[in-house]
């Protein structure tokens, strides 16, 4: 990755009173930093106000003229629950031609690694393209056939880098750019926060679509700020139309109870605020043979197998790890893994988020649950490689290695990682 560039690319499309604005050609770290700017203030009742609520506050101008087609799922909604289709669809000042559905979907009906395919939708007539799985030209195809200009995009992220999402808007910027579209993006909170970044950075010959490039595991982003790192790291060699609309009111340090937002599920299996707190952890046990709560009601916070006892959480608490505790616990899926049947494992009970590191925990979990469970294993096809970005944290699990040997395999990677980071982002 090449810092030089951002000050070129990185901020060249941004918007001005409603975005982050740069100055064209600006270089170097004096640059870097003289282009992100901090966030808007906040307002008087505390509240965040997101991208799409200061865009309409705007008189939608980014879209005058504009046939507007929008990447969006049930977690596109204004501060009072409505949706922004619903919304845009009903004001005369924008032309909203055509919604595009990402994994699970618009409406957000499809499980895992699904989507709704194509349907026109019935609250507004307009048509619904499936993208999913639908990448470079395909996908500039699509967005030239649904003959629009500027492509919004506005999506609740959770922070980690095998949520899809973010590679769906990386995939829709560049196929924008490949039709000469241009793109919008609408930030929302990184419910978990933005202090830091953590864990490992993926290794390109890794890439797939739960990492299409190197960052970090927990990038501590929200998705305006990586679509510009996006846009002035990975894109260079062609880098689409870019405007982002920044939140007024949102820190690095809020997590979403703070914001006063309401909450929808981005994803069948991300039920609250506190799943996605995990989610960059113990998502890591999709890549083994245990169950990492899919199926329950408490998805990402109780992982566990059948013949898994108490001596789990015992060793994982001995590890010591901040911020968290684990407590034996008992679950039966109703589907997934080890659907049907009674699993033990552990409860994750984090009590202090500001010191809380998820992918540690998940690492301390994969260490203490192959020590103490004789039938622990990986999925047959290493799946564990693409979430952690290589196979370096299975090899070295399987090596005996502790937690601290893993994250410390990991530092330098992360420590160049975080540097490009820094030129990226919008708030304080």
């Amino acid at each position: 990755m090449s810092l030089s560039r951002r000050g070129v690319l990185g901020l060249a499309g941004a918007m001005g009173a409603a975005g982050a604005v740069g100055p064209a050609g600006a270089a170097g770290a004096a640059g870097r930093a003289a282009a992100a700017p901090a966030a808007p203030a906040a307002s008087a009742d505390g509240r965040v106000r997101t991208g799409f609520e200061r865009m309409a506050a705007d008189g939608y101008a980014v879209l005058a003229g504009q046939r507007v087609g929008v990447v969006t799922n049930p977690t596109g909604i204004t501060a009072d629950a409505r949706h922004l289709v619903d919304v845009l669809h009903a004001d005369e000042r924008v032309d909203l031609v055509a919604v595009f559905g990402p994994e699970h979907g618009f409406r957000g009906t499809a499980q895992a690694g699904g989507s709704e395919g194509a349907s026109r939708d019935p609250a507004t007539g307009l048509p619904v393209y499936d993208t999913y799985d639908t990448s470079g030209q395909r996908l500039a195809d699509v967005f030239t056939a649904a003959g629009i200009d500027t492509v919004v995009f506005d999506i609740q992220d959770v922070g980690a880098r095998f949520y899809t999402y973010i590679w769906t808007l990386y995939d829709c910027m560049r196929a924008a750019a490949l039709a000469g579209k241009a793109v919008v993006v609408l930030d929302r909170p990184n419910p978990v926060g933005g202090r830091r970044a953590a864990g490992p950075v993926l290794q390109r010959p890794y890439a797939s679509f739960v990492g299409r490039e190197p960052i970090a595991l927990a990038h501590g982003m929200t998705a305006a700020e990586l679509a510009l790192l996006f846009n002035g790291e990975f894109l260079a060699d062609r880098p689409v139309a870019l405007r982002t609309v920044a939140m007024s009111g949102w820190r690095r340090d809020s997590f979403f109870d703070s914001t006063g937002l309401p909450w929808v599920p981005p994803s069948p299996n991300m039920p609250t605020p506190d799943t996605a707190l995990a989610y960059a952890g113990t998502c890591l046990f999709e890549g083994t043979n245990l169950s990492e709560g899919r199926g329950t009601t408490t998805p990402f916070e109780v992982v566990g197998a059948e013949g898994v006892d108490r001596r789990w959480a015992e060793a994982a608490n001995a590890l010591g790890l901040p911020g968290v505790w684990f407590r034996e616990a008992y679950f039966t899926p109703t589907f997934s893994k080890h659907a049907g049947r009674l699993c033990g494992g552990v409860r994750l009970i984090v009590h202090d988020r500001e010191a809380f590191d998820p992918v540690r925990a998940g690492i301390g979990l994969l260490v203490t649950a192959r020590r103490t469970w004789s039938g622990f294993g990986w999925r047959a096809d290493h799946w564990i490689d693409k979430l952690t970005g290589s196979d370096r944290v299975r090899t070295m699990v399987d090596a005996g290695a502790g937690v601290e040997a893993i994250a410390g395999d990991w530092a330098a990677g992360l420590d160049r990682f975080a540097a490009v980071r820094a030129g990226y982002l919008l708030y304080g």
